[in-house]
């Protein structure tokens, strides 16, 4: 199911991509920029009262919440951004959604939230898990070697006929 969802995704957001002929790949100042946004909007989000609702319920919860602000106001942030953008060019207020049905281009902005969203959902998944496993203790399954009585678990013949048999 997992790589069934993210192939999908992959072919949706290039398909959106391609759809906005003066795209350009492997810009790296695009992404350094992009990667500044979101930063922004962790920041932003962070310092919110809010953001602490869900502490104690299923981990579930917390992880949906934050994914969803992060990506509100990482979208608000890059519309706005956009907005001023045309302004500084000598746009205008009342020229707005003209800009907007004409110049905008949305196919890139929602390849580009979407993947947005499914980083976020991965870093606020990894940020909860360590918060619930305590400070440190995911980094250390990570990056620490296994202890010498700790073998890798190998399928028995015993476990590979229960499983056949379920």
């Amino acid at each position: 199911m997992f790589f069934a969802v993210s192939f999908n995704l992959i072919v949706l957001t290039t398909d959106l991509i391609l759809a906005d002929y003066r795209a350009s790949f492997g810009n790296f100042m695009v992404a350094t920029v992009g990667a500044l946004v979101a930063g922004k909007a962790v920041l932003l989000a962070n310092v919110t009262p809010f953001m602490r609702r869900f502490d104690t319920a299923p981990m579930i919860r917390p992880i949906l919440f934050k994914t969803i602000v992060y990506w509100t106001v990482v979208f608000l942030v890059r519309f706005l951004e956009k907005l001023v953008e045309y302004l500084f060019a000598g746009g205008t207020l009342s020229g707005i959604p003209e800009y907007m049905a004409t110049h905008f281009t949305w196919h890139r902005f929602a390849a580009i939230q979407i993947w947005i969203f499914v980083l976020f959902l991965v870093y606020t998944s990894v940020a909860e898990l360590n918060a619930r496993l305590g400070d440190g203790k995911l980094r250390k399954i990570f990056f620490t070697r296994r202890s010498p009585e700790m073998k890798p678990s190998t399928p028995t013949a015993d476990s590979r006929a229960r499983r056949s048999a379920d």
